[in-house]
């Protein structure tokens, strides 16, 4: 029998943004790796905007998070899964991630555990509307686009990129409410799990955590940030809480 059924999810850690602690938030993260269990760990899953601004070159990643990439190594090479979605801070992840072990996961992504089925993603540009925004992101994701965006020195780049990040609902400290069922991310779930047999949908993206049941009667479970401490979900295998003690029974 596998003991390995446990499985970790974890949201917007934004390593590197200048607000709160961010040293002591990479460190707290490092720790929560650290501390995870290899021998009874199936896998952990990276919902997007670790990092709160990623872009690789062809030859350079970058600089920093050493401790990070060694704990993440140190998990795979235990055993454990990691998984990694694009959030729509460090979306530009190419090969070095997945030259480290890392898999590169596009939402929404089914997965099967223990006899439950988990929808998992950012959660960033899923339901309908925001119009201006999903015109954006697949500028960001344009091939083309990310080829001019190489051009520039990595100087250039990484500050405007940073200049972009003091502008942010999340640098300012905005505070931000789920909205039930008029959040677009509630009405992409409700319609996918009227097709789709799901027990869990888990996101980020929003910043604000949400435990809501849904007309199907699957769950969604949205992760808030690490600006104001850890926050993470697990799985044991029949089922979940999180890293603030709140217990989702099976």
């Amino acid at each position: 029998m596998d003991a390995r059924k446990g499985i970790y999810f974890v949201s917007d850690v934004h390593l590197g943004l200048d607000v709160g602690d961010p040293a002591g938030r990479e460190a707290a993260f490092v720790a929560f790796l650290r501390a995870i269990p290899a021998e009874s760990t199936r896998a952990l899953y990276l919902l997007g905007d670790i990092w709160d601004f990623w872009y690789e070159y062809k030859d350079v990643v970058p600089r920093g998070y050493a401790r990070v990439f060694a704990a993440l190594q140190d998990l795979i090479d235990a055993g454990v899964e990691v998984g990694f979605f694009r959030g729509n801070h460090d979306m530009w992840c190419f090969s070095y991630f997945e030259s480290l072990g890392i898999k590169v996961l596009e939402q929404p992504y089914l997965l099967e555990a223990s006899g439950k089925v988990f929808c998992l993603g950012h959660g960033d540009g899923l339901g309908p509307g925001m119009r201006g925004y999903k015109l954006l992101r697949a500028v960001f994701r344009n091939r083309l686009a990310q080829r001019l965006f190489s051009t520039l020195h990595p100087r250039l780049a990484f500050a405007l990129a940073r200049r972009w990040s003091r502008g942010s609902r999340l640098a300012r400290r905005e505070a931000y409410v789920f909205r039930g069922e008029a959040e677009p991310l509630w009405q992409f779930c409700d319609a996918f799990s009227r097709t789709e047999k799901v027990d869990y949908f888990i996101f980020g993206h929003l910043h604000a955590r949400a435990d809501v049941t849904l007309p199907s009667g699957a769950r969604l479970l949205v992760l808030k940030d690490w600006i104001d401490g850890p926050d993470y979900l697990y799985f044991d295998g029949i089922s979940t809480a999180s890293g603030h003690s709140m217990k989702i029974e099976k």
